[in-house]
């Protein structure tokens, strides 16, 4: 592992990166999903010395900026508002310059509707997340979660389907369950009853989400990349989840958290400490100066 920089001390050395893309739940987020203090100083000194930090997450925009804002990094002279840059919704909303819809990818209705037909039936909460929106069909304690915990928008109930869907664009949807729950049937189930039409992928043990093809926060990174003008060489990433695997790849310097999962640990370069032990301002003092 390299030596640690000192907090406070960056301004005596040089960056190697001009950007780094930060995952959020798991990663910039500690298991209170709070961002620390720790992390937060050690993002405001990376930001003075002009390194630019992105978002990617799974999250909205609206749900970034609200946890941001508790630690003063939101707005114009944080790391997001709605004029910077960010892949938020696992890629499928990018947002450019000046903070503008630069990509945005819908889930095929059928299967939305189908995931919501399941939903009702099987008891099992299910939230669409329609830009900065989210949506259901029923109240749950779980659902409730997602705003009161994660910080998310509070889901609108709606009274049908049809009315849900009528209602906005879906991006993806997110099943909650425990994670036996999830591990045992429903990402089975969904697996399949998907293929080729939609794509699971976990971000947490006891969420499940339903994404478009080919979806990648990846992907997303890449877009906005070009968008930007910027090469993959100039960027680092951190992350930890399996939504972070291509954008492990595709940065010149890829650091996984030690509470990552396997998959993403193989495709990092280097394994980080854990998101309750301030991961990102280790991986920032470490690597990215």
């Amino acid at each position: 592992m390299e030596g640690r920089k000192e907090a406070g001390s960056l301004k005596n050395y040089k960056p190697k990166f001009s950007y780094i893309f930060c995952d959020m739940d798991g990663t910039l987020l500690n298991s209170k999903s709070l961002v620390s203090a720790t992390n937060a100083k050690a993002l405001r000194e990376a930001s003075s010395m002009g390194v630019k930090v992105v978002l990617a997450t799974g999250k909205t925009r609206p749900a970034a900026i609200t946890l941001l804002n508790m630690v003063d990094l939101a707005g114009k002279d944080g790391i997001v508002s709605e004029s910077s840059p960010g892949v938020f919704i696992q890629g499928l909303l990018v947002y450019g310059k000046e903070g503008k819809e630069i990509q945005k990818t819908n889930l095929d209705p059928n299967v939305c509707k189908e995931a919501f037909h399941y939903s009702v039936e099987h008891k099992v909460p299910l939230v669409a997340f329609s830009e900065n929106r989210l949506l259901t069909l029923f109240s749950h304690p779980l659902v409730d979660s997602l705003h009161t915990i994660y910080h998310e928008p509070r889901a609108e109930v709606k009274p049908s389907v049809e009315e849900l869907l009528s209602s906005g664009d879906v991006q993806k949807v997110l099943f909650l369950d425990t994670a036996e729950g999830v591990s045992g049937k429903l990402r089975p189930y969904w697996s399949e009853a998907t293929k080729g039409r939609a794509c699971v992928v976990q971000a947490q043990a006891d969420m499940l989400e339903i994404v478009p093809p080919g979806t990648s926060k990846g992907n997303g990174v890449k877009m906005l990349l070009d968008h930007l003008g910027v090469t993959a060489n100039e960027i680092m990433a951190i992350g930890d989840g399996e939504n972070d695997v291509e954008m492990m790849q595709l940065a010149s310097l890829g650091v996984c958290l030690s509470n990552g999962c396997e998959k993403t640990k193989a495709a990092a370069n280097v394994i980080g400490v854990s998101n309750d032990e301030d991961g990102v301002a280790d991986a920032i003092y470490r690597y990215a100066f």
